[in-house]
Formats: C-alpha cells, sequence, structure tokens
C-alpha cells in the first residue's frame, strides 16, 4: 500500500498590521524586517503625485481623504493596528496632525493607529531622552519642519542635517547615511533620529550606536516598535538600543 505523505498543517495564524504609505515607498522589505514570525503587514500606498520631495508632497501624501480611503480598504482584511509610514506627512501639521492621522486611519478600519511621527515620540519618552540631534535625506525646508515638530512636542534640537534630495531617498547607500549621522552628532545629544521611512536604515542602527555610545533611531524602526507595541509585541532588531528595553 502506497504510503500516504502527511499533510502540512497551517498556516500559522497571523496577526495583521495595516500599512498606509506614500505612492513611492520602496523599503516594505525593510519594515518586514522587525517583525516576529507571527506578525504580517498589509500595505497600500496613497494616490500618485507627481511632485518632488518636499513640503507640498508632505501635504498631498497626508490627505485626509486618501488615508481615510486607504484605511478602509485595509479593514477588510482585519489588520489589529493600522499604521502611517511616512515621516513627513505626519510631521508636516505638527503634533496635532500627526495624531489627527491616526484618529482618521482608526474611523476607517476599526484598528488603533500610529503615525511615524507619534512613534517617534513615543520612543524618545520610552528612552528617556530630549536633546535630539535630526538628521535627514530632505530638502533644508523638510529638515527645519521636523525640528519644528520636535520642539513643539518639548524636545530640544541640538543639531540637524540632510542631504537634500527630492527624489530616489531609497537608493541612498548606507555609508552616505552613516557619515552624515557621524558629522552631525555633538557631545550634548541624548539621541539621533534619522528621517524618513524611505532612507534605508535597519544594518547601521546598531553598528552606530555602539559607535557613537547613544541611542539612533530611524523612522521605520520605531514606526514597526510602537505598532508591535499596539499588538504586545517586540520588534526584532538585534542590538538596537530600543528594542533591547
Amino acid at each position: 500500500m502506497a504510503r500516504i505523505a502527511q499533510e502540512a498543517v497551517g498556516p500559522a495564524a497571523q496577526t495583521g498590521i495595516g500599512v498606509v504609505c506614500p505612492f513611492d515607498m520602496a523599503l516594505d522589505r525593510e519594515l518586514w524586517r522587525w517583525m516576529p514570525e507571527d506578525v504580517s503587514l498589509y500595505f497600500t500606498r496613497t494616490p500618485f503625485v507627481d511632485e518632488p520631495v518636499s513640503l507640498e508632497l508632505a501635504e498631498d501624501v497626508s490627505d485626509d481623504g486618501d488615508i481615510r480611503d486607504a484605511a478602509r480598504s485595509l479593514g477588510a482584511v482585519g489588520p489589529k493596528v493600522m499604521a502611517y509610514a511616512c515621516t513627513s506627512g505626519s510631521f508636516i501639521n505638527g503634533v496635532a496632525g500627526a495624531r489627527h492621522i491616526s484618529k482618521v486611519m482608526e474611523a476607517a478600519s476599526g484598528a488603533p493607529g500610529v503615525s511615524t511621527s507619534e512613534a517617534l515620540l513615543e520612543a524618545l519618552d520610552f528612552l528617556q531622552v530630549s536633546r535630539v540631534v535630526v538628521v535627514t535625506p530632505y530638502v533644508a525646508e523638510l529638515t527645519v519642519r521636523l525640528g519644528d515638530f520636535l520642539q513643539e512636542a518639548g524636545h530640544s534640537v541640538v543639531a540637524q542635517a540632510g542631504l537634500g534630495l527630492d527624489g530616489g531617498i531609497w537608493e541612498v547607500p548606507y555609508p552616505t547615511t552613516s557619515e552624515l549621522i557621524r558629522a552631525a552628532d555633538v557631545p550634548e545629544a541624548d539621541a539621533i533620529f534619522v528621517s524618513c521611512t524611505n532612507l534605508p536604515t535597519y544594518d547601521i542602527i546598531a553598528p552606530l550606536e555602539r559607535e557613537l555610545g547613544k541611542p539612533v533611531l530611524s523612522a521605520n524602526q520605531v514606526t514597526a516598535w510602537a505598532s508591535l507595541r499596539r499588538l504586545g509585541k517586540s520588534a526584532v532588531g538585534p542590538g538596537q538600543r530600543l528594542l533591547a528595553r
């Protein structure tokens, strides 16, 4: 009698995080790297806008109607948390604007929401740090606006630096970002924040933290961390200070 192959059991149950991101997001895989095995990410994007990365684009990708539609679509697959994965789109209208985005997602999907800029503030509070170096790939106006956001939230921006890019941010190599972080750091800083969910950072965070002796936070890292916290789960990032506490 032929041996009957044992059928596979599964797939394993997954808890979902819905992710609303701008149309030009290219780092889906990076966000996945922070996820434990039992969490899935469900991505959707805001509509295309023919503009460079700028103050105007940040306003466009944070449009209430577009975020509401995206969150409503994601609600069909039952995410337990909704994340708005865009730093500039969530800081462009200040602290109230960042919180408003979460409320829009919550109303449309029925799941609790968090935006990247809210996640940043949560991470700074969690680490009990206040004096921040801001590092971005942005043009100067966007970098300044991020500093304004942090100051509004009660933090001190002790230094800031940007690459001045208005596109192609996902193509920036690790050495370029690492050198910008090193050059921007100052002794009085408690932590460094590397902005933009389209800027790769996963593999440089822990080495730079060891080298500089302080937390290095990134946009995708804090987004993943804050989303998973709402699920009672831990992010995966060996050696990263935010995740070790």
